[in-house]
Protein backbone atom coordinates (compact mmCIF):
# COMPACT_ATOMS: atom_id res chain seq x y z
CA UNK A 1 0.00 0.00 0.00
CA UNK A 2 1.42 3.34 -1.06
CA UNK A 3 1.03 6.21 1.38
CA UNK A 4 1.54 9.84 0.34
CA UNK A 5 2.71 12.20 3.05
CA UNK A 6 4.43 15.55 3.44
CA UNK A 7 8.20 15.16 3.29
CA UNK A 8 10.42 16.14 6.18
CA UNK A 9 14.12 16.93 6.22
CA UNK A 10 15.01 13.43 7.45
CA UNK A 11 13.72 12.16 4.06
CA UNK A 12 16.22 14.25 2.09
CA UNK A 13 18.82 11.55 1.35
CA UNK A 14 16.18 9.10 0.13
CA UNK A 15 14.54 11.78 -2.04
CA UNK A 16 17.89 12.70 -3.62
CA UNK A 17 18.64 9.00 -4.24
CA UNK A 18 15.23 8.55 -5.85
CA UNK A 19 15.75 11.59 -8.11
CA UNK A 20 19.13 10.38 -9.32
CA UNK A 21 17.81 6.86 -9.94
CA UNK A 22 14.70 8.10 -11.75
CA UNK A 23 16.44 10.65 -13.97
CA UNK A 24 19.82 9.06 -14.77
CA UNK A 25 18.38 7.40 -17.89
CA UNK A 26 17.78 10.84 -19.38
CA UNK A 27 21.32 12.21 -19.02
CA UNK A 28 22.51 10.74 -22.32
CA UNK A 29 19.37 11.83 -24.18
CA UNK A 30 19.55 15.40 -22.91
CA UNK A 31 23.33 15.70 -22.90
CA UNK A 32 23.52 16.75 -19.26
CA UNK A 33 21.78 16.15 -15.95
CA UNK A 34 18.10 17.05 -16.09
CA UNK A 35 17.09 19.90 -13.78
CA UNK A 36 15.36 17.56 -11.27
CA UNK A 37 18.67 15.79 -10.59
CA UNK A 38 20.17 18.97 -9.18
CA UNK A 39 17.07 20.54 -7.59
CA UNK A 40 17.21 21.98 -4.10
CA UNK A 41 14.97 19.43 -2.39
CA UNK A 42 15.80 20.76 1.08
CA UNK A 43 14.27 24.11 0.09
CA UNK A 44 11.18 22.37 -1.32
CA UNK A 45 10.77 20.45 1.93
CA UNK A 46 11.18 23.66 3.93
CA UNK A 47 8.43 25.35 1.90
CA UNK A 48 6.12 22.31 2.28
CA UNK A 49 6.13 21.78 -1.49
CA UNK A 50 7.39 18.20 -1.44
CA UNK A 51 5.43 15.03 -0.71
CA UNK A 52 6.72 11.47 -0.75
CA UNK A 53 5.19 8.17 -1.75
CA UNK A 54 6.14 5.59 0.83
CA UNK A 55 5.73 1.82 0.90
CA UNK A 56 6.44 0.27 4.27
CA UNK A 57 9.37 2.40 5.45
CA UNK A 58 10.86 3.09 2.01
CA UNK A 59 10.39 6.22 -0.07
CA UNK A 60 9.56 5.03 -3.58
CA UNK A 61 8.68 8.35 -5.20
CA UNK A 62 7.98 12.02 -4.64
CA UNK A 63 6.25 15.04 -6.08
CA UNK A 64 6.99 18.76 -5.84
CA UNK A 65 4.19 21.26 -6.48
CA UNK A 66 3.09 24.72 -5.40
CA UNK A 67 0.70 27.56 -6.16
CA UNK A 68 1.67 29.93 -8.94
CA UNK A 69 -0.63 32.88 -9.66
CA UNK A 70 -3.90 31.32 -10.89
CA UNK A 71 -2.89 27.65 -11.04
CA UNK A 72 -0.95 24.90 -9.33
CA UNK A 73 2.47 24.15 -10.80
CA UNK A 74 3.61 20.52 -10.82
CA UNK A 75 7.39 20.97 -10.66
CA UNK A 76 8.65 17.40 -10.38
CA UNK A 77 7.36 13.86 -10.07
CA UNK A 78 9.68 10.87 -9.79
CA UNK A 79 9.41 7.19 -8.95
CA UNK A 80 12.31 4.88 -8.11
CA UNK A 81 12.89 2.62 -11.16
CA UNK A 82 12.12 -0.63 -9.31
CA UNK A 83 8.69 0.76 -8.43
CA UNK A 84 7.76 2.29 -11.79
CA UNK A 85 4.80 1.03 -13.82
CA UNK A 86 2.79 0.30 -10.66
CA UNK A 87 0.64 3.44 -10.74
CA UNK A 88 2.67 5.34 -8.13
CA UNK A 89 3.43 8.25 -10.48
CA UNK A 90 -0.23 8.50 -11.47
CA UNK A 91 -1.21 8.38 -7.79
CA UNK A 92 1.21 11.25 -7.03
CA UNK A 93 -0.17 13.32 -9.93
CA UNK A 94 -3.72 12.57 -8.78
CA UNK A 95 -2.74 13.74 -5.30
CA UNK A 96 -1.52 17.05 -6.75
CA UNK A 97 -4.76 17.48 -8.67
CA UNK A 98 -6.81 16.79 -5.54
CA UNK A 99 -4.74 19.20 -3.42
CA UNK A 100 -5.00 21.89 -6.09
CA UNK A 101 -8.77 21.62 -6.11
CA UNK A 102 -8.91 21.73 -2.32
CA UNK A 103 -6.81 24.89 -2.44
CA UNK A 104 -9.21 26.50 -4.93
CA UNK A 105 -7.25 26.00 -8.17
CA UNK A 106 -8.90 24.54 -11.24
CA UNK A 107 -5.78 24.20 -13.38
CA UNK A 108 -2.44 22.43 -13.19
CA UNK A 109 0.54 23.38 -15.33
CA UNK A 110 3.79 21.51 -15.73
CA UNK A 111 6.67 21.10 -18.12
CA UNK A 112 8.86 18.22 -19.13
CA UNK A 113 11.95 17.89 -21.26
CA UNK A 114 11.26 17.21 -24.93
CA UNK A 115 13.71 14.27 -24.74
CA UNK A 116 11.56 12.56 -22.11
CA UNK A 117 9.34 10.86 -24.68
CA UNK A 118 7.64 8.75 -22.02
CA UNK A 119 6.26 11.91 -20.42
CA UNK A 120 5.15 13.33 -23.77
CA UNK A 121 2.93 10.25 -24.10
CA UNK A 122 1.85 10.01 -20.44
CA UNK A 123 0.58 13.51 -19.78
CA UNK A 124 -1.94 13.59 -22.67
CA UNK A 125 -3.30 10.22 -21.47
CA UNK A 126 -3.89 11.86 -18.08
CA UNK A 127 -5.85 14.73 -19.65
CA UNK A 128 -3.06 17.28 -20.05
CA UNK A 129 -2.81 19.35 -23.22
CA UNK A 130 0.38 20.75 -24.67
CA UNK A 131 0.31 24.54 -24.47
CA UNK A 132 3.87 25.61 -25.32
CA UNK A 133 7.36 24.50 -26.19
CA UNK A 134 10.46 26.60 -25.66
CA UNK A 135 14.10 26.50 -24.66
CA UNK A 136 14.69 27.63 -21.08
CA UNK A 137 17.94 27.45 -19.13
CA UNK A 138 19.36 25.41 -22.01
CA UNK A 139 16.58 22.77 -21.80
CA UNK A 140 14.04 22.05 -24.55
CA UNK A 141 10.84 22.13 -22.51
CA UNK A 142 7.31 21.12 -23.40
CA UNK A 143 4.56 22.75 -21.34
CA UNK A 144 1.26 21.10 -20.46
CA UNK A 145 -1.93 22.24 -18.77
CA UNK A 146 -4.99 20.47 -17.38
CA UNK A 147 -8.26 22.02 -16.32
CA UNK A 148 -9.67 20.22 -13.30
CA UNK A 149 -13.35 19.35 -13.02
Amino acid sequence: MTEIRKANISDLAEIETCAVAAYTMYVERIGREPAPMVADFAASIGKSHLYVAQEDDKIVGFVVFYARQDHAHLENVAVTPGFQNRGIGRKLIGFVEQQAQQDGYNRIELYTNASMSENLELYPRLGYQQIDRRVEDGFDRVYFSKTLD
